[in-house]
C-alpha cells in the first residue's frame, strides 16, 4: 500500500502540473493554492515562494537523469550499447515524467542566477557523458574518427531531450521504441 503524499509532496507535484501545463511565469501561487484547496498565504507555511519550487522540481528531474545515465559510465557494454542505452534511458526519463521534464528543459531559464548556474553545470555533466561515450567509441575504433565529438553530442541530446514537446504516452510506440528508432538512424552515421 503506497503511503499518501504529505503537502509538500502534494505542492511540488501540482506545481510540477501547473508550470508544465501554463510556465512558470504565468502560474500564480493563488493559482497553486487554489489547485491544492488551500489560502494563498497558508502556502508559505509550507515553502518559501515559488522559485523554491521550480528549483525543486529541476533538481528532482536533474536526480532521476543522472541516477539513470551515470552508472553508464562504468557498464560493462561496448560502446555502441552505452551510446543506445544511454538515449534510451534519457527518453525513458522524459517519457515516463512528461511534466517534470517539461519544467525542467524549458522552465529552467527563470531561474535566479545561482540556481541556473546549477543547472547548466548539470547540463555539461550530461553533456560530457554523450561525448565521453562517443570518444569511447572513435578511441576502439567503433565509430568514424573524423566525427566532431561535440557536434554528434549536440545531435543525439537535441533528439532524446526534446521528446517531452511531442511524446504522448499510448501513441503507437512506448519510450523504448522510440529509443530505439532514434538510435537506429542516428548510429548508423557514427559506425566507421
Amino acid at each position: 500500500m503506497t503511503q499518501p503524499k504529505n503537502r509538500r509532496e502534494q505542492i511540488y507535484e501540482v506545481a510540477g502540473a501547473l508550470f508544465s501545463e501554463r510556465g512558470y511565469h504565468a502560474t500564480s501561487m493563488r493559482d497553486l493554492a487554489s489547485q491544492l484547496g488551500m489560502q494563498g498565504g497558508s502556502l508559505y507555511a509550507h515553502i518559501s515562494g515559488k522559485e523554491e519550487l521550480l528549483v525543486e522540481l529541476v533538481n528532482q528531474a536533474a536526480q532521476q537523469f543522472d541516477a539513470s545515465l551515470l552508472p553508464l559510465r562504468a557498464a560493462d557494454l561496448t560502446p555502441e550499447e552505452k551510446l543506445r542505452e544511454a538515449m534510451r534511458r534519457h527518453i525513458e526519463v522524459v517519457a515516463g515524467n512528461l511534466e517534470s521534464a517539461t519544467v525542467f528543459f524549458h522552465e529552467w531559464k527563470h531561474l535566479s542566477p545561482e540556481a541556473y548556474g546549477k543547472v547548466t553545470a548539470w547540463r555539461d555533466t550530461i553533456d560530457a557523458l554523450y561525448r565521453d561515450l562517443i570518444r569511447e567509441g572513435i578511441d576502439k575504433g567503433v565509430f568514424k574518427a573524423d566525427l566532431d565529438i561535440k557536434m554528434t553530442a549536440y545531435l543525439l541530446l537535441s533528439a532524446v531531450n526534446w521528446t517531452y514537446t511531442w511524446y504522448r504516452p499510448g501513441g503507437p510506440l512506448n519510450a523504448a521504441q522510440i529509443a530505439d528508432q532514434f538510435a537506429v538512424m542516428l548510429l548508423e552515421g557514427l559506425r566507421r
